[in-house]
């Protein structure tokens, strides 16, 4: 499996600040001497060489210029813009809102045909139902502190994008764990209607549904955190503070050859409609 996604966006920022301590230390500049050539502190210096603080465009500019560097100057900035775009975080990107931020994923969806998407805890979006969706936004919502809560919008539009499923020419694979099927989110109703859909969510042309059974010996994987595969191209690794995008094609292999592994685990067909039944009953069960 490969490293956690946090640490490789934190790693990609790291090679950035690797290489602009190279060209300092080549030149043969201490930390104060270059930030005095550049217009700041030397503490800056410092903490952009630790990867403690991103450089912008300009600060580029500026070290390559103190460095006799100015011909590395487009791919410094390239690398340095690609090691922050890995990382998006929730709250910058909730101050459009909730429905934005569903219709970006939307704009991702639709540059994709083939879709394979794990989760550990969650019925996958594209098979969620307004009411389970509402539930989930709306704990969001409350967990990032928006000052506006347009979560049932947001449900809506995420509903909205769930007509790529019946696409042609595009294949979805999805995986979840048994577990999910038991973590309420909303009302019991419905968590009902969300289970009920996935009884047939399966017999969509294109469409897989496996389930990963609870009780499923000797595991070659254990739960991994919730990740999207966008054709073999990019991955979406969702965590508590940021959605992290690998583009390493190294690391996207490293994925795709573990969601392969979870896939094998999962049952299909009746075997995952039984589980899904099973979890229906559940909730009628008091206690």
């Amino acid at each position: 499996m490969p490293q956690s996604p946090s640490s490789s966006a934190q790693a990609a920022r790291e090679a950035v600040a690797t290489r602009l301590r190279d060209l300092r230390r080549t030149a043969g500049l201490t930390v104060a001497a270059h930030g005095k050539l550049c217009g700041w502190s030397g503490g800056k210096t410092s903490r952009i060489e630790n990867a403690v603080t991103a450089p912008s465009t300009r600060d580029i500019r500026l070290w390559c210029d103190a460095t006799g560097a100015a011909q590395q100057v487009e791919d410094l900035v390239t690398l340095s813009l690609n090691a922050e775009s890995m990382y998006t975080d929730w709250r910058q990107r909730a101050r459009a809102g909730l429905v934005e931020q569903q219709i970006a994923v939307g704009r991702l969806f639709s540059e994709s045909r083939l879709f394979r998407v794990y989760s550990a805890t969650l019925v996958p979006g594209l098979l969620q139902t307004v009411g389970y969706a509402a539930g989930i936004l709306h704990i969001v919502a409350e967990m990032r502190d928006l000052e506006i809560d347009d979560s049932p919008q947001a449900a809506q539009a995420r509903i909205g994008r769930s007509k790529i499923l019946h696409d042609q020419g595009r294949r979805f694979i999805f995986v979840v764990e048994e577990a999910a099927l038991y973590y309420q989110l909303g009302d019991t109703e419905a968590m009902a209607a969300q289970l009920g859909h996935l009884l047939t969510a399966g017999a969509v042309p294109g469409v897989s549904l496996g389930i990963i059974p609870s009780a499923t010996l000797e595991r070659c994987q254990w739960p991994r955190e919730t990740f999207h595969v966008y054709d073999d191209r990019l991955v979406s690794v969702e965590l508590v503070t940021a959605r992290v995008r690998i583009k390493q094609q190294s690391e996207i292999d490293l994925y795709v050859r573990t969601f392969e592994q979870l896939r094998r685990m999962a049952v299909y067909g009746a075997e995952a409609r039984a589980l899904i039944t099973r979890a229906i009953d559940a909730l009628d069960q008091p206690g």
